[in-house]
C-alpha cells in the first residue's frame, strides 16, 4: 500500500537564499500550501520585499550562511517569530564560472564557503532542533552539476558533488541511529534565474523556470522523496548513463552538448551576476579580476 502523503500545510520552514530565485519562489509555494516561513537572506532588503509580498505568514531575517553563528541566530529567530521548525532548506549558493586552472583562490573559496559550508551549518543548526523532536526536514540544494561534474564550472560541481555525498551520509546517521529526520537534496538542470544566465541551454531538456524547482521541493517534502530531480525525466536517462561504458556515456554527453552548458557562456549577459556573486560573502575581498566585471571594463 502506497504511503499516505505527508501534510505540510501549517508547518513551518525556514530557507537561506530566499531573496531572490529558487529560495523566493520556494517561499511562494510553501505560503501557497498554508505553510509560515523565515524568508533568510545576506541582503535583507531583498528579504523585506518577498515577506512583504507574502503577507503575514513570512517573515525577513538576515542570515551569512558562512558563519556557524549566524545560520544559528538566523533560524533561532526563526523559531522564535513562527514556531518550532519542521523544515529547513538550505538553498544559498553561488555559481562562478571559468576554466578551472585560470581560477581565483579567493573564487574558490568564496564557492565552497557558501555553496558547502553554508549547507553544513544549516544540517547541523537544523538538527540541533529537530533531533530532540524525533521530526523535521531537510532539504539541500544541489545540481545536476554535483552528479555529473560540469566543464568550466570544476569547483561549483565540486560544491554540489559534496552536498550530495553530505546529504546522503547524513541520512544514513539519522537512520543508523534511530531519528526520524529526513533529509533530502535537490538537482535541478539550468534553472532560468540570475546564477543561470547567459548559459548554455541542453536541447534535450526544457527550460526551467525557479516555480518548477519549488513545486518539486514540494512534492518532495510531501513524498519523502531523498533525491529530488528536475526535470523528472533526468533520473531515469542518469540511470541508464551509469550502465553504459564511459566512452559511450560520454560521447552520448557531447552528442546533448551537456559538456558545455558550463564552458560555453555568453559572459556580457552573466557579467551583473559575476560581480554580485563576487561580493557575496563579506569576509573575503572580491578577487583581483572583478574591475574586468564592471561596466567600465
Amino acid at each position: 500500500m502506497a504511503k499516505a502523503p505527508t501534510i505540510i500545510t501549517g508547518r513551518v520552514a525556514a530557507i537561506t537564499g530566499a531573496g531572490r530565485g529558487i529560495g523566493r519562489e520556494t517561499a511562494r509555494a510553501f505560503v501557497r500550501e498554508g505553510m509560515k516561513v523565515a524568508v533568510g537572506d545576506l541582503d535583507l532588503a531583498a528579504a523585506k520585499e518577498v515577506a512583504a509580498e507574502l503577507g503575514d505568514r513570512a517573515v525577513a531575517i538576515e542570515v551569512d550562511v558562512t558563519r556557524h553563528e549566524s545560520v544559528e541566530a538566523f533560524l533561532d529567530a526563526a523559531e522564535q517569530q513562527l514556531g518550532p521548525l519542521d523544515v529547513v532548506v538550505n538553498n544559498a549558493g553561488i555559481m562562478q564560472l571559468g576554466w578551472f586552472n585560470e581560477e581565483d583562490d579567493r573564487t574558490a573559496q568564496r564557492m565552497i564557503d557558501i555553496n558547502l559550508h553554508g549547507v553544513i551549518f544549516g544540517t547541523k543548526a537544523a538538527l540541533a532542533r529537530m533531533e530532540p523532536r524525533n521530526h523535521g526536514h531537510i532539504v539541500n540544494i544541489a545540481s545536476q552539476a554535483g552528479v555529473f561534474g560540469t566543464p568550466g564550472g570544476a569547483t561549483y560541481s565540486a560544491t554540489k558533488h559534496a552536498v550530495v555525498g553530505l546529504t546522503e551520509a547524513v541520512r544514513g546517521e539519522m537512520r543508523l541511529r534511530g531519528v526520524g529526520v529526513k533529509l533530502s537534496y535537490v538537482l535541478p538542470a539550468v534553472v532560468n534565474t540570475e546564477l543561470g544566465s547567459g548559459l548554455q541551454r541542453n536541447p534535450g531538456i526544457k527550460q526551467l523556470e525557479p516555480s518548477d524547482v519549488a513545486d518539486a521541493i514540494v512534492h518532495g517534502l510531501r513524498h519523502g522523496t531523498v533525491d529530488i530531480w528536475v526535470p523528472k525525466a533526468v533520473k531515469p536517462m542518469s540511470r541508464i548513463s551509469g550502465l553504459l561504458p564511459r566512452r559511450v556515456a560520454e560521447a552520448f554527453s557531447r552528442a546533448m552538448k551537456a559538456d558545455r552548458v558550463l564552458a560555453q557562456v555568453d559572459e556580457g549577459a552573466r557579467r551583473a551576476y559575476e560581480l554580485r556573486a563576487s561580493r557575496s560573502e563579506p569576509g573575503l575581498e572580491p578577487a583581483d579580476t572583478v574591475p574586468e566585471l564592471t561596466e567600465s571594463a
